[in-house]
């Protein structure tokens, strides 16, 4: 059995592949890989709290490898960080590196040339799956999801903080993948098949940074 690390958002299609991962048996998934933004304590992009990625960690029973990254990080700072987090893996026996990718050629040609000599296998376990599909799977076995970032340019800023759910992909607009996949949108996943319990959460404030709206996810 191969022990990988899964970059971990702490969203939907991370949360997926690791429910997916759990039924291969070639795959033991020994940690959820995730950059963090020192500046802030939050999840890069997603803007998802630490405390509320460490106790969706705990729930998932995978400890958390973070990376933290500085603010403002150039591609190269991001990079260089990163071969050092692949180099104390292979230092630790992981073989591999999972990631939720579903479609986009150009992401994945990056992972994999990123990853090219530095020991680690790439592994996209939910890779090309019809997105429109893999969304009413993930919420027909008990997914539960709030949005947490919303491109303004694609969603109008009211969708930041939503369920995701049947009701949600009802009322997307056309263009809009199902799975927010070209970064209409991004989540944080609270409960689903993947985690032992719930990770209750509340939603605050919703802040506007560019075309960017994030919702404020907070613990209870």
């Amino acid at each position: 059995m191969k022990r990988i690390l899964l970059s971990w958002s702490s969203g939907k299609d991370s949360a997926w592949s690791l429910h997916v991962l759990h039924q291969q048996a070639e795959y033991e998934v020994a940690g959820l890989l995730t950059t963090y933004n020192e500046a802030f304590d939050r999840v890069a992009m997603h803007g998802v709290r630490r405390e509320l990625v460490e106790k969706q960690a705990a729930a998932a029973g995978v400890p958390l490898w973070p990376v933290p990254l500085p603010w403002p990080c150039s591609n190269e700072e991001y990079e260089r960080r990163m071969a050092q987090t692949c180099a104390r893996a292979v230092a630790s026996g992981i073989e591999g590196i999972a990631f939720g990718d579903l479609f986009l050629e150009d992401v994945r040609a990056y992972r994999e040339k990123r990853m090219m000599g530095t020991g680690l296998e790439p592994i996209f376990p939910v890779w090309g799956l019809p997105t429109r599909d893999l969304a009413e799977k993930m919420i027909a076995c008990g997914v539960k999801a709030k949005l947490t970032c919303v491109d303004t340019r694609k969603l109008d800023q009211s969708f930041a903080g939503r369920e995701f759910d049947e009701t949600l992909l009802s009322i997307l607009p056309e263009g809009v993948d199902p799975c927010g996949e070209r970064g209409e949108f991004h989540s944080f996943v609270y409960a689903g098949p993947m985690l032992k319990s719930a990770v209750p959460v509340v939603v605050g404030e919703t802040v506007l940074r560019d075309q960017f709206a994030f919702s404020d996810l907070m613990g209870t």
